[in-house]
């Protein structure tokens, strides 16, 4: 490919003619934590020295919730293994390459031998942060795993990363700038959705208790049994060697259907059945609407079917019957997962029974309101499922700005 003018081909890809490649070791230190000595111990009493772990770094940063410290008198013996908020710290056991900074509160805190720090940095250090964080540098260091084998990130593979660099400090400063106000707008999406999740969870436990009735309504709730409000279906396995059983038009669900589906709607399962194969086990088909709720291993986990569908034994399937939302019963079964669990008996894998699914007390308003509440929970998914895409376009378009800033491709004005 013929490279455009005012740019070169480097080992890290196409970049300005001015920018250089290095290897971080020309332009930064990089050194060592430390653990403390044998037999002594972190203590949740707040000393004048915070120790951060790997368990307490996130990507950018540190999560201060459970932040632990170095008794005072063992501080002398580690004393030389501080990071500060100048330096950038990359996790390199167990969990590789968690980058980030530590914030001011923790500048000077001990750092785990469990991770590095890149120290006396001579670039930008949020130009650089990012590098670090970007897919080339996390690829490189996803390649280091060892299968079998505790990983480990060598200090002198981090020396030798490769970072292509912007000649001035402001050209670095301001590509970090630009990817800093996509963080910013990722980290307000995600605390956006995180409030809606709780603001739904609130309503779920007002509304689905009758603690908060919507305008119009005042009838008396009932507290029936869940065997009566819905038919509930065991399901089924045709036999694993009669390949004439499988992959016909029957669409067949297991719990990991259900696990690797986002939402409340199932409408593909992995695999499928013959007709002959239904008729050899004891599954059912199933309307759509069904409620496909999970009764051994992930307990208490449901979709909505969306299309007919049959189901392997892992469940205890619900039909709503008449006067009774399926929609309404969904919500209300999210909130009764501890009740399913509870109930669950079994020595190789707990199951809970079609009998002691069928006792589950369940409390329904009229079927208008049923539906009213069903409607406003709705609402509230399709609003998160909205806030949702939106974070994920917005981390795919960071991504990509990331490719074109880092490289130079695009140059900011």
């Amino acid at each position: 490919m013929e490279l455009k003018p005012g740019y070169k081909q480097t080992e890290v890809g196409v970049i300005p003619d001015e920018w250089e490649v290095k290897p971080i070791k020309e332009f930064a230190a990089v050194k060592g934590g430390k653990r403390l000595p044998l037999g002594e111990s972190l203590v949740d009493k707040e000393t004048s020295h915070p120790y951060v772990r790997v368990t307490d770094m996130r990507p950018g940063g540190v999560l201060l919730s459970d932040i632990k410290y170095v008794p005072e008198d063992v501080f002398p013996t580690i004393k030389s293994y501080r990071i500060s908020s100048k330096d950038i710290f990359i996790s390199v056991a167990g969990t590789l390459g968690i980058v980030g900074k530590v914030p001011a509160e923790l500048d000077g805190a001990n750092l785990t031998e469990n991770a590095d720090k890149i120290t006396n940095i001579d670039c930008d250090q949020d130009f650089l942060l990012h590098n670090l964080l970007s897919e080339r540098i996390q690829a490189i260091i996803e390649s280091e795993r060892t299968v079998g084998v505790q990983p480990k990130l060598a200090l002198g593979r981090i020396e030798n990363f490769k970072i292509a660099l912007p000649p001035t400090l402001p050209e670095q400063r301001a590509i970090a700038g630009t990817l800093a106000d996509v963080d910013a707008l990722l980290g307000a999406l995600t605390q956006l959705i995180a409030k809606k999740r709780d603001l739904k969870q609130a309503a779920m436990q007002q509304l689905l208790t009758g603690q908060t009735r919507l305008p119009g309504f005042s009838g008396k709730w009932e507290v029936k049994q869940l065997g009566d409000v819905a038919e509930i279906v065991s399901g089924g396995t045709p036999r694993t060697g009669v390949a004439s059983y499988w992959d016909g038009g029957i669409r067949w669900c297991t719990p990991t259907d259900i696990t690797g589906t986002a939402g409340k709607y199932l409408s593909e399962t992995a695999r499928t059945i013959s007709q002959a194969g239904l008729d050899s086990c004891s599954a059912q088909l199933l309307p759509a609407g069904a409620l496909l709720l999970c009764s051994r291993a992930t307990i208490g986990e449901l979709k909505i079917a969306v299309r007919d569908v049959c189901t392997n034994q892992g469940f205890k399937s619900l039909i709503a019957k008449e006067g009774v939302s399926n929609e309404y019963l969904y919500y209300l079964l999210l909130t009764m997962k501890p009740q399913l669990v509870g109930r669950a008996i079994g020595s190789t894998f707990l199951e809970i029974s079609k009998k002691d699914t069928a006792s589950l007390d369940v409390s329904l308003p009229l079927f208008d309101e049923q539906s009213a509440i069903a409607a406003v929970l709705s609402d509230m998914d399709a609003e998160l499922t909205a806030l949702e895409q939106r974070l994920a376009k917005t981390r795919a378009l960071k991504q990509g700005m990331m490719q074109e800033l880092l490289t130079g491709r695009t140059r900011l004005v």
